[in-house]
């Protein structure tokens, strides 16, 4: 399949991922986890809402938990790069058939959902409330030091299809696993705004559906010290998949699943990308290092588990890839 070519020049100008609401059925439970355990900053909170952050951020939210009665993603959000570039994006949407509205979101500017060809609900904004930094309030730090939300990865049923619509937005292609042969199809796609390996993945699959989402966080060894704080918290099970080392990014990892099954990456020590001539990186899909530097390959609820998206129906991937999985 056909590797995008870089857009210099997008329509609109998307910053880097802002932030992403998820539904969850126990608030207070939710807040045992991500707060107490993982060392999100809780920011604001009601009966019905709990908002989070990152010691880094500066904006109010990067997290919002909603209580729902089943576990749910809502939507994935973008920062813009002016107010203007809000109303130019209405416009391309409007141009390109595209599902979208401005509304009303609490502690946001003024903020532009739209529904991608795909499926997959996302939000535009350009200003939020602002909070302060708490990156040297090292007496405030708890769990795994959280700094500030990095990426999404989404299971996108047409991983070609998905990359080429975010690049025409600007969004570039660092890192891409292929089929061997002339023929082979992408099945996985790492795509960045702000300069690092990526602000959004796609990864061949049932879909749309939420994948994961991902922290930045200083160093592996928060990483490793959260493994023992699970570990003897009663959060043992929540442990999926690592610490390990990816082929694809370089980054230390470590999945987790929160107690409504929705899956949080944290991750450090990716590389930068931000140069106009970087060329994106090949792997195979048989290559065992390219899920993990080390060799080992990742477990099967990982290929076949995400987060539905709210209204949106699941379709099928257009092909299987014949990736490595654990036993």
């Amino acid at each position: 399949m056909p590797v995008p070519q870089h857009t210099f020049l997008p329509p609109f100008n998307i910053v880097r991922s802002s932030h992403i609401a998820l539904g969850v059925t126990d608030l207070g439970r939710s807040r045992a986890f991500y707060a107490d355990t993982l060392g999100l900053v809780v920011e604001d909170a009601d009966k019905d809402a709990l908002y989070l952050r990152g010691v880094e951020e500066r904006q109010h939210h990067s997290l919002l938990l909603k209580r729902r009665e089943a576990p749910v993603a809502e939507h994935l959000g973008f920062k813009v790069g002016s107010e203007e570039d809000l109303d130019k994006a209405a416009r391309y949407f409007a141009a390109h058939g595209i599902d979208h509205q401005f509304r009303e979101r609490p502690y946001q500017g003024r903020t532009l959902t739209a529904v991608d060809p795909y499926g997959m609900p996302i939000e535009l904004a350009f200003a939020m409330h602002r909070r302060e930094r708490l990156l040297q309030r090292y007496d405030t730090y708890r769990g795994v030091h959280p700094q500030r939300l990095d990426h999404f990865n989404v299971l996108a049923p047409n991983v070609q299809g998905s990359m080429d619509f975010y690049a025409a937005l600007g969004f570039r292609l660092t890192e891409y696993a292929e089929e061997d042969g002339p023929q082979g199809r992408i099945a996985a796609a790492w795509m960045q705004r702000k300069g690092n390996v990526h602000d959004l993945a796609f990864t061949n699959g049932k879909g749309p559906r939420l994948h994961h989402l991902a922290y930045w966080v200083p160093t592996p060894l928060q990483i490793i010290h959260l493994c023992d704080v699970m570990a003897t918290t009663g959060y043992l099970a929540h442990l999926e998949r690592g610490p390990g080392r990816h082929g694809i990014s370089n980054a230390f990892f470590l999945y987790v699943r929160c107690p409504d099954g929705h899956r949080v990456e944290f991750y450090s020590s990716d590389y930068q990308t931000m140069d106009p001539d970087h060329e994106p990186l090949r792997w195979s899909l048989r290559d065992p290092r390219r899920q993990t530097l080390w060799g080992q390959p990742a477990p099967r609820s990982w290929f076949e588990e995400g987060s539905l998206f709210v209204g949106s129906p699941v379709r099928p991937a257009l092909f299987e890839a014949n990736v490595i999985i654990a036993d």
